[in-house]
């Protein structure tokens, strides 16, 4: 599957701290490389694309609410953890 750096940057991050939840200012600071600006959707926008390429994996990335985003462990997905 081919990934765009900001993609791969985010799976990257997600995979280094699976199953912690980490807030979109991490994301933007350590993979974008600066600081968050209220209103901005371009994580959202990532995460998005990167899951319709994950296909029957893109719910290893889960939205926390109020947080940002999480790798689930070991390839577990919603379905499996139910």
């Amino acid at each position: 599957m081919a990934l765009t750096p900001l993609e791969f940057g985010v799976m990257r991050y997600l995979n280094a701290r699976e199953g912690k939840a980490v807030s979109r200012s991490e994301l933007l600071r350590d993979v974008w490389g600066t600081r968050y600006e209220g209103g901005s959707n371009v994580v959202d926008a990532v995460v998005r694309t990167l899951r319709k390429k994950l296909g029957d994996q893109a719910a290893r990335v889960e939205t926390v609410s109020g947080v940002g985003y999480r790798l689930r462990p070991g390839g577990q997905t919603s379905a499996a953890s139910s």
